[in-house]
């Protein structure tokens, strides 16, 4: 499994659009994606930094996923989004979502 994490710096006020985006927009787009497998979102309490991790089957899936949608899912977040957001990729060593995912495809 990869993960891709992007990190981001929130507009003022900005959380609650933010929320409503990824939850109306980049999900449904994320779900489409060849080798997707999960996002999970985190906001500090402050409400301006934001921490996005997307659960990919494969490398070459999230690089596709990068080349492809992820420039639709940056102009989706411009409003929100301060800045440019910051992209680090990660080989996932261990995963309870991996083993999950695994038994199911059994």
């Amino acid at each position: 499994m990869f993960a891709r994490k992007v990190s981001m710096h929130l507009k003022n006020d900005g959380a609650q659009a933010f929320k409503q985006k990824i939850e109306s927009e980049i999900i449904p787009l994320l779900r489409k994606q060849k080798g997707f497998v999960d996002e999970i979102t985190l906001l500090y309490p402050s409400g301006k930094e934001v921490h996005a991790f997307s659960l990919w089957e494969t490398a070459e899936h999230a690089e596709a996923y990068n080349r492809g949608t992820y420039p639709e899912v940056t102009k989706i977040l411009a409003s929100v989004v301060e800045g440019t957001p910051r992209v680090q990729t990660y080989e996932v060593l261990n995963s309870t979502i991996q083993r999950t995912v695994a038994a199911v495809a059994a």
